[in-house]
């Protein structure tokens, strides 16, 4: 902690104190203390009802932070899948595929407005479930997640304006698997366009952060949806390849990593089915030397640190321009000496928990190369908790695009500084990756912003900021992070059939 020393004197002649900063102060512990009413056990979600799985089988959800046991969670295998797209088609048919957009609107606005009355519960249930800090959880995750169920909503009614000069109707039944890094907001991002262009869903979870999904169940039975509209079935691969590959849906909606995605394609190729994925990234933030670095290095941080790399989008290679490169250094180093990494639960914490056990793993053998491959490591001093899964913030300088952690997408707080002279060499640079799905730009110069723009191959260009959301602006990828938007009049573009 910062001690107080006494070297100057105050004109009285008595010794004034001088703080010397080295570690941070003690803060007293800040926890969350609302009740997220956690189930012991949760079953599947199929036609409007909790029911066990045809398997009778469950496994465990895992507290990252402590590596306790959270819930036991149902194993959904192809019967209990088949069943879903059953209730799914069936609701299809009979009800939601026939109802007014009006009508189909209510249901989104009492779904927002249950998820916001029940804030506080879900965020600590999504804090406890996926060991990001709960201030992440409270303060972008839970309110991002009812926004998207409120803009899409107010698009129920008005779709005749989606695409003008066309006639819009639902594509039918629609599948969709989610990963783990933001499970309600993903839910959100996939459910709430689907529905309020008239499409069933059947919908897999990630198997380590299935808990708000199962916990939004309840919600969408006290919103009053009708049975089938929206099933939830949870598991492994074997699960998520069973919601991939049947028969009954009109489209697959898939975000994860760029690996299962190409499965999923390979496996779809000849179908008549949709596709959106949404899939890897190794965003570039690009600092010219006219940037406002102090506001910069914020930015940075908010890319890679606050939400522990957990985001496809994470701003994990950072270019910075030669005349500043040793300044932004030095300010990275000083801000990383003062985040808080340690229990998810607490206010104070800036790091929470990494998701799991192996992509803990994951984490540590990119890091290992990185070190192996000469760049130079920098992680600040501080003290991980005994148990649950930690990583120290870490920085890699004397970076080049040779090296694995430039190249492979970690999920994880790591970031990689490289250098460059001129704005060619940052977009070459920023290019140079099998992925596009996200870039930032810093600088002074809005006719530099223009032309980073355009010239960066990526879905997003955050300028002078960095993972900044809106539901009304679409979000996706080129190249091998994806294609298909989420989110905007672009999203529901992609749940729906032109004429």
């Amino acid at each position: 902690m910062p001690t107080l020393t006494e070297k100057k004197t105050t004109r009285s002649g008595r010794p004034a104190p001088e703080l010397i900063f080295g570690d941070l102060w003690e803060y007293d512990p800040a926890p969350e203390t609302a009740d997220p009413k956690l189930k012991a056990r949760y079953d599947l979600f199929i036609n409007g009802a909790f029911v066990a799985p045809k398997s009778g089988k469950y496994f465990d959800s895992i507290n990252p932070a402590n590596e306790q046991k959270l819930a036991e969670i149902a194993l959904a295998n192809k019967d209990d899948v088949d069943a879903a797209y059953a209730a799914a088609q069936r609701a299809f048919d009979t009800t939601w595929g026939k109802m007014p957009g009006r009508e189909r609107a209510k249901y989104l606005y009492r779904i927002a407005r249950l998820l916001q009355d029940r804030a506080r519960e879900f965020a600590v249930a999504e804090t406890l479930d996926g060991g990001k800090p709960i201030k992440e959880s409270r303060d972008f995750d839970v309110p991002m997640a009812a926004a998207h169920f409120f803009y899409h909503a107010g698009w129920a009614d008005k779709l005749e304006y989606v695409a003008p000069g066309h006639k819009v109707a639902p594509l039918g039944v629609v599948g969709q698997v989610i990963p783990w890094n933001f499970p309600l907001l993903m839910l959100a991002w996939k459910i709430a366009p689907a529905l309020a262009m008239g499409n069933c869903v059947v919908l897999k979870p990630a198997e380590t952060t299935s808990v708000t999904c199962l916990k939004l169940a309840e919600i969408l039975q006290d919103a009053g949806l009708p049975p089938g509209v929206v099933n939830f079935v949870t598991g492994f691969g074997e699960t998520g390849a069973a919601v991939t590959g049947h028969p009954t849906p009109a489209k697959i909606a898939f975000t994860g990593s760029t690996e299962v995605g190409k499965i999923i394609m390979r496996s779809l190729a000849g179908t008549d089915k949709k596709m959106t994925m949404e899939l890897g990234g190794k965003a570039a933030n690009i600092v010219f030397d006219d940037a406002p670095l102090d506001q910069a290095v914020e930015g940075i941080v908010n890319g890679i640190f606050f939400n522990q790399g957990h985001v496809c989008c994470a701003g994990s290679r950072l270019l910075v321009h030669e005349p500043v490169a040793d300044k932004v250094l030095a300010k990275l180093k000083n801000r990383l000496k003062v985040l808080r990494v340690g229990d998810p639960m607490d206010k104070n914490t800036d790091l929470g928990a990494i998701n799991s056990r192996e992509q803990l793993k994951r984490i540590t053998e990119l890091v290992a190369s990185g070190v192996k491959e000469g760049a130079e490591l920098y992680q600040p001093p501080c003290k991980l908790p005994t148990k649950g899964f930690y990583f120290r913030p870490t920085l890699f300088s004397g970076v080049s695009m040779s090296h694995r952690i430039a190249r492979e997408e970690i999920f994880g707080p790591v970031l990689s500084i490289l250098t460059f002279r001129t704005v060619e060499e940052a977009v070459e640079k920023a290019n140079n990756t099998a992925y596009g799905l996200s870039a930032g730009v810093w600088t002074d110069k809005g006719s530099r912003i223009l032309k980073m723009s355009t010239e960066l191959k990526a879905g997003v260009v955050w300028a002078n900021t960095y993972n900044k959301f809106d539901p009304t602006s679409p979000f996706g990828g080129y190249k091998e992070s994806g294609f298909g938007r989420e989110g905007g009049r672009q999203g529901l573009l992609d749940y729906c059939q032109l004429t």
